[in-house]
């Protein structure tokens, strides 16, 4: 893996290659933060694709006050909200804890589902179905192995602020799974 700094100064130098090496070292971050806000599939392909072309146009403004991975995400996070915007999910249409609580899942037969995929992807299932907000903090911490700090540059939100989503997250994961599969252990 070529240190950031180096691969930047590559990609402004107009090397293509360095460009490609960019996208695959950061495209799991970038499909996590838009993926988890956006289910359409050729809406969340596009956009990636435009994440990427925005992160091609500004590489020259980044001054390395941040990761280079930070600032990724920084741009597909907003991407993916801009989109929801446009979709007329904004925040404030996002139902608060209590309602989400009640129509979490769909009464299906855990079992069945636990039978089809293994547990991790029933968890995936459920933290997919989490508010915005939540599957951004979960995904970016437990996922991407971001800090707290990461987390708000990226999300814009205070630090307490992802302590508190992430903890309400990891309950409300925590319940449901305890609710359905009787397996604590598993959070």
């Amino acid at each position: 893996m070529i240190d950031d700094k180096v691969l930047v100064s590559r990609v402004l130098g107009g090397d293509t290659q360095a460009f490609r090496l960019l996208i695959r070292q950061h495209e799991r971050l970038v499909l996590h933060m838009v993926g988890r806000l956006i289910k359409n599939e050729a809406e969340c392909e596009e956009l990636c694709q435009d994440v990427f072309v925005r992160v091609y146009q500004k590489l020259g403004d980044f001054n390395f006050g941040s990761k280079l991975s930070t600032w990724i995400g920084t741009i597909a996070y907003r991407y993916a909200i801009n989109a929801l915007r446009k979709q007329k999910h904004a925040w404030s249409d996002i139902p608060d804890e209590e309602q989400f609580s009640s129509s979490f899942i769909e009464e299906s037969n855990p079992e069945t589902l636990v039978a089809e995929e293994d547990s991790d992807a029933f968890v995936m299932k459920l933290m997919n179905l989490l508010p915005p907000q939540y599957k951004v903090v979960l995904t970016l911490y437990h996922i991407e192995g971001m800090t707290y700090p990461e987390i708000g540059e990226i999300t814009g939100m205070p630090e307490g602020t992802v302590k508190s989503y992430l903890f309400r997250a990891r309950n409300l994961l925590k319940e449901k799974v305890k609710k359905y599969l009787g397996k604590e252990e598993l959070l």
